[in-house]
């Protein structure tokens, strides 16, 4: 089926139950959004087809002075995780420069070490414990994940489809920053702030971008800024977030990705009574790819500098076979 070919309509799974209020409007945005079948019933990575040749060149094209700024949060101990849902990272270091020194290391796996050393480490490091991409196989509803695929897809061993490795390549694209809390002139959007779709067009207009099929947008409530170093419940709280309600307006652009420097993209509290309602519309029906814990301090900084808020955005995935989700080394080229 062609990329402009009506998508197929989502149906409810197995264990949908009667709609109440709430499940109506939320069958109703995944009936206007669902891109089932749209890229054929063997896709697996949704709106990551809207970037290809064309959208790679046009964002290379952004390129002008060759800075690099990074939009990962550092992998550490010193993370946002709190220990409940996950933890984070851990650097388990297993040969060391105090080993070599204390002459632990003369005698080598390969022989004498005639003043040859080493180190080495092991990292343990939940998926998505830092800066990290979903996977079209984190989230189920109503007994799917994306592409009417079924649940029993995914295993103790991971996802044997959906998976978070079969879009890499895709992650080279046009990102847009949308500064929604510098417009609003605040170092960080209030938890429970649902961010519209009005407010992220007009963070669009005020910085002067359109918003093209296939790009990655950056969206800044500040809220990381805001709390790092004390992260409190920063995971998994309240916080500010995109409202359901954008769901029409990102499919109508056609958008690859959407990133956030929040733990989970979306409004918290949730503004109806399901759970992370916009990632059950978003990830499993749109298949758009989401992406959270970005770190946009220094972006916003640079973009309010130099007034550009378009760039080149390289930030793939590790290639990690059957992931949920993934951790990732983001970085915006000017």
């Amino acid at each position: 089926m062609s990329p402009t070919a009506k998508p197929r309509t989502a149906v409810s799974g197995p264990i949908a139950t009667k709609p109440d209020a709430d499940t109506r409007i939320l069958h109703d945005y995944i009936e206007q959004c669902s891109n089932w079948g749209r890229w054929g019933d063997d896709d697996e990575i949704g709106t990551l087809n809207f970037v290809g040749p064309e959208q790679v060149r046009a964002a290379a094209a952004l390129v002008r002075r060759g800075e690099v700024i990074p939009v990962s949060l550092p992998y550490d101990e010193r993370g946002c995780q709190d220990g409940g849902f996950r933890q984070n990272p851990q650097l388990m270091v297993t040969a060391s420069g105090t080993d070599y020194l204390a002459g632990a290391q003369d005698q080598t796996p390969w022989g004498p070490a005639r003043g040859f050393g080493y180190s080495d480490d092991v990292v343990i490091l939940p998926t998505q414990s830092g800066t990290q991409w979903d996977s079209l196989s984190h989230i189920f509803f109503e007994g799917q994940m994306y592409n009417g695929r079924s649940p029993d897809l995914v295993t103790a061993t991971g996802a044997t489809r959906n998976g978070v490795e079969k879009g890499v390549d895709r992650f080279v694209m046009r990102g847009v920053l949308l500064d929604v809390a510098r417009r609003h002139g605040v170092e960080s959007l209030e938890p429970g702030h649902a961010i519209t779709a009005e407010e992220l067009q007009a963070a669009a207009d005020s910085a002067g971008v359109e918003i093209r099929r296939g790009d990655a947008l950056l969206v800044r409530t500040g809220f990381m800024g805001a709390r790092r170093g004390r992260w409190e419940d920063y995971a998994g709280g309240p916080a500010p977030g995109l409202s359901l309600h954008t769901a029409p307006w990102l499919h109508a652009k056609e958008v690859a990705a959407v990133a956030t420097d929040t733990w989970g993209v979306e409004v918290r509290p949730n503004e109806i009574d399901h759970i992370q309602p916009l990632h059950s519309v978003a990830l499993v029906h749109m298949g758009l790819a989401l992406g959270e814990i970005f770190d946009l301090e220094r972006l916003s900084e640079h973009c309010a500098a130099d007034g550009a808020y378009e760039f080149l955005f390289v930030a793939a995935p590790l290639p990690l076979t059957g992931a949920s989700g993934a951790p990732l080394s983001g970085l915006v080229i000017k």
